[in-house]
């Protein structure tokens, strides 16, 4: 398939998805968290997309680099995810959903990874 937006990438889309269930699990946090993990992980979340959307308009070599802060951006938001379980914040079922949508996301990100070495 050829690609011509970051729309076409498979990697985006479940970047965006992911970052709608990251939303959704952290709506069940209590209030007192809404400036801290909530915020983080949120931020964490959104990155991935949007590092692989401002890349994909760039060079292979500054996509590359795009590429690798969205998969750190995945690794802090998987660190997030294991802090807020065991605080015991949020749905179990929600933060299942994210575990396995962040696990994809990580196989895309490094397939993705994968096609820009030279």
């Amino acid at each position: 398939m050829f690609i011509r937006t970051y729309f076409d990438l498979d990697a985006w889309k479940e970047g965006i998805e992911l970052a709608v269930q990251v939303y959704e699990y952290t709506d069940g946090f209590p209030k007192y968290e809404r400036y801290g993990i909530c915020s983080q992980m949120c931020r964490a979340a959104v990155s991935i997309p949007s590092n692989v959307a401002e890349g994909q308009c760039k060079s292979p070599k500054e996509f590359l680099h795009h590429v690798s802060h969205s998969r750190g951006s995945l690794q802090e938001l998987r660190t997030l995810l294991v802090i807020s379980e065991r605080r015991g914040y949020g749905s179990t079922a929600l933060l299942d959903g994210v575990r396995h949508r962040a696990e994809r996301e990580g196989r895309l990100l490094g397939g993705l990874r994968r096609s820009l070495i030279p």
